[in-house]
Parts: structure tokens; C-alpha cells; sequence
């Protein structure tokens, strides 16, 4: 009985609708472009969010990343061959962090060189990275071609070389890949294998470039020593740096935070200077998690000021409806119909408009993030709660700003309703 009386209700809301055709679209636009809205901005927020989040799990969140900072005096003491200028991270830090710290699983030194790489009559500026096998445990990378380093091609001081696809592309060419022989500075080394690489841009900046080409750490120091000549116009600059960069691997999310707080107790007491800097990506997740959630909440705040108009707009026409329709109720409540029963009516037709509107809502919300990312090329993605959260919002809206009108007709007296003209 109760679910004719409401399919009743609702058919009967549509019809009183449609009465005003022009009138009812536009109070919908308002829910219509206020639903729309939150599922365009929050699919902009996520997209965002995820993409920043993504590049921090490319850098492992159990990993901490120390890299060398040349200091301004050290710049200034280096030009005009007053003396070397020496910074860095050293061989030292790489065993005391080895032999004190017993939830490190992996310490893996880095040293980097500008070399121009040869194969043939093809030229590319190479970034050398002298490491071990284990750069690859911790920045891992598909194998495309062939093998990676080897604790036997350290052992053996080996002359191998790993290229990155992109390096590979370049100098290669149609030539074989593995086996093939290229020049790097003044030294000769054979091509093992080939990885991917996946160089982020922006703030934030992966341990691997799309020029690298990876070499046993011992080979890099025999054939390139430790100092660094930069030679420009007129000037010679020299460096000693050790090494560049050491990658921590810790055990588990829980003892990042631990450990590099250790490691930064570490490096002051054995460093004058801090020729360090140190990037924790566990620390740049949960900021990138917590920036993801006030974006969202700013977002959604001004989308929902959009809905808050539109519900306005719906609370308008029905107390409109509610003057044009007085003799009406009048009527009705005159041969039986309770008040309850006006108000469930009113509210019929409030949520008819609100749903009506968040379900074309949704339809513009999915298509505005495909034409940001078809155009604009911004990555978007549309969350399943954001279509949920509308559509509910939509429907509350309906009911709130609906109530209102709805009570206001129900509490008519039918005899000066029947009066009304």
C-alpha cells in the first residue's frame, strides 16, 4: 500500500513539474553544474595527488636518500685554482652506517661522472654511475635486455656497463645491444644489459636518470679516481668528492623515521659542514597524503557552495509552488488528506528535481576530467565516493531545503485555503 501510495506520489510530483517546464530546468541547473563540480574538482584533486604520490613510491618508502651538496664556499674556494674544493659524502660513512646500524639491509654507495659516451660514429653525454649490485635491489627497474651488475663483476673489477633504454636507443641504434663494446671518456666497456629508466621531473627526483650507465663502484674509481676536473673558458675547477650519493634500504616503514634521525646524528658528529642533504620519501608521502586531504576538503568546499545555491534555487520554486497551489491543498486536506501526507508530496518533488539534477550532475562530472585530460593533458581521476557523495549530497539537499516549503503548506488551515484565489 505504502509503495503505490509513493510511486503515486512521485508520478504525480513529475507531472506538477512539468507544468513548469522552463521553471523546473532551471532550478535543476543549480544541483546539475553543483554535483557536476565536485566530481570535476575532486578527479582533479586525486589525479594530482596520485601522480605525486606515485613519483614517492618510485623512490621507495622504506628508502633514504643521502646526496652530496656542494656548499657556496666551497664554489668560491674552487675557482681560480686557489685550492680543491672537497665535499661530499665519504667511503667512511658508507661502513659506519654498514657496521652500527643493524636495520639497514642495504647501504649502497654512488659516485657520478660526466663522461661522453662513443659507439661508433654516434656520441652521447653519459651520467657514469659507479655503484654496486645492490642499486638495483633498492631502485628497481625492469631488465629489458641482457643482465644487470653482478657481486662477480665486482670481484673480477670487471669493465661492464649497464645503459639505460633511452642511452641505448641513442648510441645503438640498429646495432646488437649486449656484447657491443662503447668508449666512455678514454676507457673501453662491454654492454651487459639494458634497464629501464623513469626519470621524474619536478620537486621531486629519482636516484636514475634516462643518460645513466652503470659501472662496478671499484672500476669507476680506478679509471676516473675521486677528483673531478671541470675545465671552462679560462678557468679550471677541481673537486674531491668521494662519493655522491648513498641510498639506505631500511627494513620496514617504521624504522625509516628512526634510522634517519640516527643517520642525521651520524653525519653531523663526522661532518664540519653540511656538505649532505637528506631525503626521506616515507616523510614526503605522509605530507603528500596530508596536502591530498586538505585539497580535497578545500575543493569539495567551494563545489559545495555550488549545491548550496542550487538548493536554494529548489527551496524558491517550491515555496512559489506552495502559493500557486493553496486552493489545492486546501482541497485536498478538505476531503481526508493529512498533513503528513502534504508533506510527503512536497518532499517527492524536491527530491525528484535534486535527483533529476544529480544524475545529469554526474554525466558533465565524468565528462569535464576527460576533457581536462584529453586537452589540457592534466591526469584526472574520478573516485567512486566522489559520484556517491554526490548524488547523496544531491538527494539531502533536496530533502533540507525542501522540508521547509513542504511543512509550510502542510500547517495551511483548508478553510483559508479554500478561500484562495
Amino acid at each position: 500500500m505504502h509503495q503505490i501510495r509513493l510511486v503515486r506520489n512521485i508520478l504525480l510530483g513529475i507531472k506538477n513539474l512539468l507544468l513548469h517546464k522552463l521553471r523546473s530546468l532551471l532550478t535543476v541547473l543549480g544541483v546539475v553544474f553543483g554535483v557536476g563540480s565536485v566530481i570535476a574538482m575532486l578527479s582533479v584533486g586525486e589525479g594530482a595527488s596520485r601522480e605525486a604520490l606515485e613519483q614517492i613510491r618510485k623512490l621507495g618508502s622504506n628508502n633514504i636518500i643521502l646526496t652530496a651538496v656542494k656548499l657556496a664556499e666551497d664554489e668560491a674556494a674552487s675557482a681560480g685554482h686557489v685550492r680543491v674544493g672537497i665535499y661530499g659524502l665519504r667511503y667512511e660513512d658508507v661502513l659506519r652506517i654498514r657496521e652500527t646500524m643493524s636495520a639497514v639491509t642495504r647501504t649502497v654507495p654512488v659516485k657520478h661522472i660526466r663522461k661522453r659516451g662513443r659507439l661508433g660514429e654516434r656520441s652521447l653525454e653519459l651520467r657514469i654511475v659507479g655503484t654496486t649490485p645492490d642499486w638495483f635491489g633498492v631502485v628497481e627497474r625492469n631488465v629489458a635486455v641482457g643482465r644487470i651488475l653482478s657481486e662477480h663483476d665486482l670481484d673480477q673489477r670487471a669493465a661492464v656497463c649497464v645503459l639505460t633504454e633511452y642511452g641505448a636507443r641513442r648510441l645503438l641504434a640498429t646495432e646488437h645491444t649486449v656484447g657491443e663494446s662503447i668508449r666512455i671518456g678514454g676507457n673501453y666497456f662491454k654492454i651487459i644489459g639494458i634497464v629501464q629508466s623513469e626519470q621524474v621531473s619536478g620537486a621531486i627526483q629519482t636516484p636514475d636518470l634516462e643518460v645513466d650507465a652503470y659501472i662496478p663502484l671499484n672500476v669507476a674509481r680506478e679509471f676516473y679516481g675521486d677528483m673531478i676536473v671541470r675545465r671552462t673558458a679560462g678557468s679550471r675547477e677541481r673537486e674531491l668528492v668521494e662519493l655522491h650519493q648513498i641510498l639506505v634500504q631500511v627494513g620496514s616503514d617504521e624504522q625509516v623515521e628512526p634510522i634517519a634521525a640516527a643517520l642525521k646524528a651520524m653525519l653531523e658528529r663526522f661532518h664540519k659542514k653540511k656538505d649532505y642533504r637528506m631525503s626521506v620519501p616515507l616523510a614526503l608521502r605522509r605530507a603528500a597524503e596530508q596536502t591530498k586531504r586538505t585539497f580535497n576538503i578545500v575543493l569539495g568546499s567551494i563545489a559545495g557552495i555550488s549545491l548550496l545555491v542550487g538548493g536554494i534555487g529548489i527551496m524558491n520554486i517550491m515555496l512559489a509552488s506552495v502559493t500557486e497551489r493553496t486552493r489545492e491543498i486546501g482541497i485536498r486536506r478538505a476531503i481526508g488528506a493529512k498533513r503528513r501526507q502534504i508533506i510527503g508530496q512536497f518532499l517527492v518533488e524536491t527530491v525528484v528535481l535534486s535527483s533529476v539534477g544529480g544524475v545529469i550532475g554526474v554525466g558533465i562530472g565524468l565528462l569535464f576530467p576527460w576533457l581536462i585530460r584529453r586537452f589540457a593533458g592534466m591526469p584526472t581521476v574520478v573516485p567512486g565516493y566522489s559520484i556517491a557523495l554526490s548524488l547523496g549530497i544531491s538527494v539531502g539537499v533536496g530533502l533540507i531545503f525542501g522540508l521547509y516549503p513542504a511543512i509550510r503548506a502542510a500547517k495551511l488551515d483548508p478553510i483559508v485555503a479554500l478561500r484562495h484565489e
